[in-house]
């Protein structure tokens, strides 16, 4: 029998993604047009579910993401545990060659077992892990069985390996589109993943864009 089942979904687009300049957890940006209609499209597909619990980071975008979720007073709770990867010296400016050559040296090295790799002045990938894996003890033993979480792309992929057991190094596999949704449930003290980045409640939108 099925124990909880979690709807975790990246938050709707910002203007920084769309720019392409580093967000992380120091900039705390709101979603933009399309951001809000990728969140009103999560919520149309989405609405006829009975989510006990609605959990998102201390961010905005996370928060306007299930903001139609919240409107129908579903308890929420917001923890830091699931804010974004800070990314330090990087945030809010954007991806020029120089940064980007600087990020994948330190992916290599998260890749190569070095999880205390940091960009300047940045989160490791450890500190990371560390703070998700509080998050994964906490959702296990929560009461509630349907619960709708929305994060951040880094985070998202960190979540994902820890659930799977899988090696950190493994992170850069997992997709994360925004509001891109993985459904996973809990049976028997596995987590076990029926949907991943799933992005079929943005057909129409993409085919207006």
């Amino acid at each position: 029998m099925t124990k909880k089942t979690l709807y975790i979904l990246r938050h709707g687009e910002t203007e920084y993604n769309r720019l392409g300049i580093v967000q992380g957890s120091g900039v705390d940006t709101e979603l933009n047009d399309i951001g809000h209609k990728q969140a009103e499209a999560f919520f149309e597909a989405h609405k006829n579910i009975d989510f006990q619990l609605v959990v998102t980071s201390k961010l905005i975008r996370t928060h306007q993401t299930v903001r139609h979720f919240l409107d129908r007073n579903i308890p929420w709770i917001q923890t830091p545990d699931i804010n974004e990867i800070s990314w330090g010296a990087h945030e809010g400016k954007p991806s020029t060659p120089e940064r980007i050559a600087i990020y994948r040296r330190m992916i290599g090295e998260w890749k190569s077992g070095n999880l205390d790799a940091s960009l300047p002045e940045g989160e490791t990938a450890r500190q990371l892990r560390e703070r998700v894996g509080r998050f994964i003890e906490w959702v296990r033993v929560r009461e509630e069985q349907r619960i709708l979480v929305a994060t951040h792309g880094r985070t998202l992929r960190c979540l994902v390996t820890m659930l799977k057991g899988l090696d950190p190094a493994q992170m850069e596999q997992v997709s994360h589109a925004n509001t891109g949704l993985y459904l996973i449930h809990l049976h028997e003290g596995n987590w076990i993943f029926e949907l991943e980045n799933d992005i079929r409640h943005l057909e129409d939108l993409r085919q207006a864009i």
